[in-house]
């Protein structure tokens, strides 16, 4: 499947874009990937393309099956593609790992660990020192609500304060592109509203560039400033979606009527997506 470029548009559906005049934090060109062994292949990526810009906030919405992680794999540099390249900054990373900060679908915290050393583990392999890690975790911690769980280990806390720590171990990493794989997909539904909000504030606080995976179209919406549509496997990018509405955004914008129009746009492109591979 063949990506058209075109100019942006403000706000709704338009084809997959390129911004010219910046250079992207994260561009993919162009990637396919197929998984084979001696009975079967698999094709997951096809002719996959899209960028990040400096302190943008990036949403890909796509089913089940569709590459999603097979994406993030390569960005990481985990998996290589059969074809296509990663590049950061305008340089080319394919292949290349520690470029990315990396939060999974679970919070993936060391047990053995106090929820304040897992926090601060970044600036520990780096050779921060000890006070300096210690005070910026300390900071980062109040900062999420978590302040009086320094010493708590993670089998203690509750999954939406896990997920917490587990995106502030990513927020002080030193890379600049962070990759969100469904970072609240195992949260109930009060829960995850707390984090997104949560989220909200700190992105807004730091600018960092994310790129999130997600199945949560109201999510993708409300924390993103542009939003990719994955086909189905073969995954390739259908649309490109700019998101109109200003920030900051508070969850009151969940009821604005052109909030849901555009929400309802987009379900039934997935849905058709859907229904015209049969799945």
């Amino acid at each position: 499947m063949t990506q058209q470029v075109a100019p942006p548009v403000q706000g709704g559906l338009n084809p997959p874009s390129v911004e010219a005049s910046r250079t992207p934090a994260l561009e993919v060109r162009n990637l396919r990937k197929t998984f084979r062994d001696r009975r079967s292949e698999v094709h997951v990526l096809d002719d996959l393309a899209l960028q990040v810009q400096p302190g943008e906030f990036v949403s890909i919405i796509g089913p089940s099956g569709s590459g999603k992680s097979t994406l993030f794999h390569i960005i990481g540099g985990l998996t290589a593609p059969d074809s296509g390249s990663v590049f950061m900054d305008g340089r080319d990373v394919t292949g290349k790992k520690g470029l990315i900060a990396y939060m999974p679908q679970q919070p993936a915290l060391f047990p053995w660990r106090t929820v304040e050393d897992n926090v601060l583990l970044p600036e520990e392999l780096r050779g921060t020192q000890k006070a300096v890690a210690r005070a910026n975790a300390r900071r980062w911690m109040e900062r999420a609500g978590l302040a009086g769980f320094e010493k708590a280990y993670p089998h203690t806390l509750s999954g939406g304060m896990q997920q917490r720590a587990a995106f502030l171990r990513a927020l002080m990493s030193p890379q600049e592109v962070m990759c969100l794989d469904e970072p609240f997909s195992a949260l109930d539904a009060l829960t995850r509203s707390d984090m997104q909000r949560w989220l909200l504030d700190i992105w807004e606080e730091t600018r960092r560039s994310v790129l999130m995976i997600t199945h949560h179209i109201e999510e993708a919406l409300l924390l993103s400033d542009s939003i990719y549509i994955l086909s189905a496997r073969p995954g390739a990018i259908l649309k490109r979606i700019e998101v109109p509405f200003p920030r900051p955004r508070r969850e009151e914008i969940l009821l604005d009527p052109s909030f849901i129009t555009l929400k309802t746009e987009i379900s039934a492109m997935m849905r058709e997506e859907q229904q015209e591979r049969g799945q």
